[in-house]
């Protein structure tokens, strides 16, 4: 899998290692109280960069994924879990690009994975063919909620554009639970032309805009199970 550590984590990982080396007492602590001091720094950091996220208005799948934190032994028990998710997801669809972020996982699917016809939130026959392969992993993972956002370029009115990737984001949702899923594992939120990761000045850069991203996060029925295990 094209592993990837955000800024999130490695300011998390910097903050832990300098907590645990100036505390001698850490050396004798077991992995329950390793763990339970890592979850409370990491997710110290993580709240922080939440706060900033939200407050500069970002409120994508990133943040979706930072905010489902748990944190403690029992984040790193989820954590194992969505680590074997995400690389079955990278190998199901080659082009897609999974960031494991948090106790989460961030999936973009460009148009080269899930194309819609120009104007229109109908899928073709490419992204139901990547879909079916995302139906796969996801029905061996129930245990997770999943939001999914639709995004576009910036050509066109923006009104226009805030409800078309939503009505793509309800296609890729109506596709997913018509092939067996859960549907209420899924939300949907249409994003526009909000938070574009490339330029829209070129062919290129707004055909990467036009995307769908998923923000994959435990449910309550695996943070519970998670904290069971941490208790052991």
């Amino acid at each position: 899998m094209k592993k990837r550590i955000s800024i999130v984590a490695l300011a998390a990982l910097t903050l832990i290692g300098t907590t645990f080396t100036s505390c001698e007492a850490v050396k004798n602590a077991n992995n329950t109280q390793k763990g339970a001091g890592i979850g409370a720094v990491a997710g110290a950091v993580i709240g922080g960069v939440i706060g900033n996220n939200v407050g500069k208005g970002g409120n994508g799948a990133l943040g979706a994924v930072l905010g489902g934190v748990v944190g403690g032994v029992a984040g790193g028990v989820i954590g194992n879990k969505m680590d074997k998710q995400a690389r079955e997801i990278d190998n199901a669809i080659p082009g897609a690009d999974v960031e494991r972020v948090g106790e989460g996982i961030k999936l973009t699917l460009n148009e080269n994975a899930v194309r819609f016809d120009t104007n229109k939130s109908t899928l073709t026959a490419t992204a139901k063919a990547n879909l079916d392969k995302l139906v796969t992993v996801f029905s061996q993972y129930p245990d997770t909620d999943i939001v999914i956002y639709g995004y576009t370029d910036s050509t066109g009115p923006a009104d226009f554009n805030l409800k078309l990737s939503q009505d793509r984001a309800n296609s890729v949702k109506n596709y997913l639970s018509g092939k067996g899923l859960v549907a209420s594992r899924f939300t949907v939120q249409g994003m526009g032309i909000a938070d574009p990761i490339a330029t829209n000045d070129t062919p290129d850069g707004r055909s990467k805009n036009r995307r769908v991203e998923f923000a994959i996060t435990a449910n309550q029925k695996m943070i519970q199970e998670a904290e069971k295990e941490a208790k052991k």
